[in-house]
Parts: structure tokens; sequence; C-alpha cells
């Protein structure tokens, strides 16, 4: 029987369908050079939080065939070491689902009836029923930032408490959104329309303080806020001011900026709720995330495929060789598309051309999805789940092999449709690192290591246009690493590009297109 080594508490019924299978160690707290000694005899590894998995450990495991966390996050374990060994890591990214949707929900009824603040001035012999009317749920609106599968547990519940709830996630098909009865909106819609507002995203550098104070300022007066997603979401000091000025009735938070939570601006107002990051901890999601991690072990122990693996499983070498240096032109067209495009996302296109279709361009799939939910999905997308996470959120993916193009040897593309247009982007390997080539029918070649930012103005082809946008962005002192001008034909429409390596702000955007015959103005974080 193969032999499993737990290091960190799960719940006991994982622990006991391990034991029906393997040979099974439980030894809490082992680290260090215990933890080195002791993995090379084992075929599995679980843990969840508290163990680190580090490189030196899993090259210790000359046998190790499987990692466990029993849990979503992987950051304690070293995935692309594993990788490289050939180890496959799998997670339970769905057994906190509920937990975590239920304790929004708790957070939403204590916040419409002052529940906390009641219980606390009754214990101290207060008689405050004056003081602590609240609101009800039925008929209100509950803003959802993120449709993930905790959002849509939350919505589903919310729906039956006769609430109408508003929606704003670009990576969520309408279509799937109305199936559950809940209107898509823009995030300033869902800001302004809504009496209550949860979010459900995590924390990346595109959600980071995705509330601060002037996003606060767009809500309606009396809103209500919960955060039960990730800390830094919403930014602590600016909800705090919202909520002492009165603009933000009251707001409930599990999560924060550091934790364990010591010296926070939301602990000093009584009219925010603070609970000490209690998404997960129910029994329930404790059995959940142990029962779903021995169910994925023991699939990998037995040669059987895992559903939730977080890296790539063995491709044949000869596949590989032609598929991974296109790994990072794959997973950047689909970053770049989605920060280009505008609406709700549908459908998406993905064209191989070239040598790369006549291989297994599954790879290549996972990481067009994965560059495209990086920003806004804590899943770590594979060509395990690639196609359940692009199900789940009701995109429709579809492949198409050709021909090389008439300029390139190999060629991806990316086509995402949505209710505002079609997006197109190209990208190739050129002298060993991934290009730009196409955006929207313009070509060009924008190598995408060369800045950190891209700035992408269409306009009419007219003499003095770069060199206004130059100085605009000189007086602003903002630098340029690059610049590039794609067009369909001389004094027609054109696509200027350039790399900067620093972001322009709201100002220099809005100058630019006041600078007259400039019809948008965008920018890309590559």
């Amino acid at each position: 029987m193969p032999k499993v080594l737990i290091t960190d508490p799960i719940a006991s019924d994982g622990v006991e369908l391990l034991r029906r299978h393997a040979e099974v160690d439980l030894r809490l707290g082992l680290k260090g050079q215990e933890l080195l000694e002791a993995i090379g005899d084992y075929e599995a590894l679980v843990v969840r939080s508290e163990t680190k998995v580090t490189a030196e450990v899993i090259r210790a495991g000359k046998k190790l065939h499987v990692v466990g966390r029993a849990g979503v996050g992987v950051d304690n374990i070293d995935v692309e070491a594993a990788t490289q060994q050939g180890i496959v890591v799998v997670n339970a990214p769905t057994g906190n689902t509920i937990s975590a949707a239920e304790l929004a929900l708790g957070l939403m009824f204590a916040l419409a009836r002052n529940i906390p603040q009641a219980h606390l001035s009754l214990k101290q012999g207060q008689w405050r029923r004056s003081e602590l009317v609240g609101a009800e749920l039925r008929g209100k609106t509950l803003g959802i930032i993120g449709l993930g599968r905790v959002g849509s547990a939350v919505a589903r519940r919310a729906l039956e408490l006769e609430m109408k709830i508003l929606t704003y996630d670009p990576f969520v098909s309408e279509e799937m959104a109305r199936h559950l009865g809940i209107e898509v909106a823009s995030f300033e819609e869902v800001l302004r329309r809504s009496d209550f507002i949860t979010v459900h995203v995590p924390l990346t550098d595109a959600t980071r303080s995705l509330l601060g104070a002037k996003e606060i300022a767009l809500c309606k007066p009396g809103v209500r806020l919960i955060n039960t997603a990730r800390g830094g979401v919403i930014d602590e000091q600016a909800l705090y001011d919202a909520v002492e000025a009165g603009h933000v009735a009251g707001a409930a938070v599990d999560v924060f900026t550091q934790e364990p939570v010591k010296d926070s601006p939301l602990l000093k107002s009584d009219r925010i709720i603070v609970t000490p990051h209690l998404g997960a901890s129910t029994e329930e999601a404790q059995t959940n995330v142990a029962v779903d991690v021995a169910q994925e072990v023991m699939a990998v122990l037995q040669g059987q495929p895992a559903r939730y693996a977080v890296n790539v499983p063995l491709v044949s070498p000869e596949t590989m060789g032609v598929i991974a240096p296109f790994l990072p032109v794959a997973s950047l067209i689909g970053n770049v598309v989605t920060q280009l495009c505008e609406g709700q996302l549908g459908e998406v296109r993905v064209f191989y051309e070239g040598e790369l279709a006549e291989h297994d361009v599954t790879p290549l799939k996972a990481a067009v999805i994965g560059g495209m939910l990086q920003s806004i999905s804590e899943e770590r997308v594979t060509l395990v789940n690639a196609s359940l996470i692009a199900q789940h959120r009701g995109l429709r993916i579809i492949e198409q092999m050709g021909p090389a193009h008439e300029n390139y040897s190999n060629l991806i593309t990316v086509e995402a449709t949505t209710s505002a247009g079609r997006t197109v982007v190209s990208g190739t390997l050129l002298r060993g690192h991934p290009h730009i080539v196409q955006v929207n029918g313009y070509w060009l070649d924008l190598e995408a290591e060369a800045a950190p930012y891209l700035l992408l103005c269409e306009n009419l082809d007219r003499p003095g246009r770069i060199g206004a946008v130059g100085t605009l962005l000189g007086n602003a002192d903002i630098n340029i690493a690059f610049m590039q001008v794609g067009r369909d034909k001389p004094r027609g429409m054109a696509l200027m590009v350039l790399g900067l390596d620093e972001p322009i702000g709201e100002e220099q955007r809005q100058a630019i297109l006041d600078i007259g015959d400039v019809y948008s103005v965008k920018l890309v974080r590559v």
C-alpha cells in the first residue's frame, strides 16, 4: 500500500478515507530537518497552511507522486519545483464555498438588524430598542462584485430572500447570469444602485483597493458593505471614514490587510462588524476540504485524473518541445485581450497557425484562459481544469487550427466577443521573446518584456499626433520606452502604441483624447 504523510491537522473523515486505501502516518507539526529526513519514505504528502513544502522538501521526497493541500490556496507549496519533479499538486477549491457564502449572508443580516450592537448593549444592561431600528432585506438590491463560486452561491440564496441582484463580473457570460436570475451591470452602476454590496474577488494588482475613497463616494447614501473575500480589496481607512461620515450606514469585514489584525481603523467604529477570518471556519467546510483532498490524493496514487490538479500533468516531451516556448505568448495575449475588451465576455475563439496546430494545444488553451482570468480568479488554470473553469463562468471557448500564417511560422490569435463588440490580439515568439504582432487588425511588433505598460491610442493618421502625445507624456514625467504605429493606409485610421515605464492617470488619458482625431486611449499592464 502507498504511504501518506499528514503534517497539518485535517478533519478525521479525510484521514479515514485515506486509511481505507493507504498506510497513513499522522505527524502533526513535522518541519525542518525532521520533515526532510522523513519525506523520502512517502508517496503522498497532505498539508494545510502550516507546513511549508519547499523545493528542498520536494527534492527530498524521492518517492512523492502527489502533494495535497486541504484548502484553496497553495502559497505554501513550491508548485514549480513539484512540476519539475513530475509531482502533482492538488487542492480542494470548492469545499469552503458554502461556508464562505453563508458567512457573507450572516454578516448581511447582522448589518441590517444591528444584531451585534443589540447583543452587546443588552449584555451591558441597556435597553436600546428604539436606537437599533434596522432594515428588511426583502426588496433591497444586493450588488455582488465577483460572481465566482462563492459569489454565485450568495446570489442563489439572496434571491430566495426576495432581493434584487446586480453583479459586476466581466468574465461571466450574460446568459449564465440570466439563468441565475441576476442582472449584469457595470461596476459604477452596481455601486450607485445597491443597498448592500458584497465583494467576492481575489486580491491582485487589479483588485487592490478596488473600493477606495473615490469608489465608495459613488455608492448610494446609506449603503452597507461586506467583505469576506480578501483584505485589501476594500481600502480600510476609506471605509472607516465613509462610515464615520454617515455615507455608509455600516460595514461587516471578515478579512484584513494584515492578519492577525492588531491595528486597523475598522476596529474603532461601533458601526463596523468585524470577525477574525471565519469564512472557512465551519465543521462542514473542514470536513469537505479534508474529504476532497483525500479523494484527489487517492485518484493520483491510483493513476486516475485529479479534478483539482493545480499544476500541469506531464505532456509528451515531443509536444512540450514545440508548445512550451509559446505558453508565455498564450498567457500574454489572453491577458491583453481582457484588458482591451469592454462589455460582458461571451465567446472566445483561439486560432493556432503553423507547426503549433500539428500538436496537442491543450496546454496553450489553458494558458490563454489562465491569462484571461489571472486578475480575477485565485484558481490556477491548468489543462486539467481549464474547460471546467470556463464552463463554470459560462464562457464558450472555440479552438481552430490552420497552416502557417503568411508572415509568421507560428501564430496564436485570441478573439473575444463581448456585449460591446469584438477584440482580437495575435502573438508569437520572436528572438526567444513573446511579441504582440496584431491588435484589432493593426499589425505591429511589440516585445512584451520591453516595458511594463502599453498605451494604445486609435487615431487618424495625421501629422503631429505622435509628437503631441509624446510631449504630453513628457510633461507628465512619464518615460517612453518605445513607440510603434500600425495603420490601414496612409492618413487613414491608425493605432499608436507606446511602451511606458510608468502608468498614465485619468488626467493624462483625457488630455490625450482631447488632442483631436484620437478616438480611444487604453492602458494595458503587461
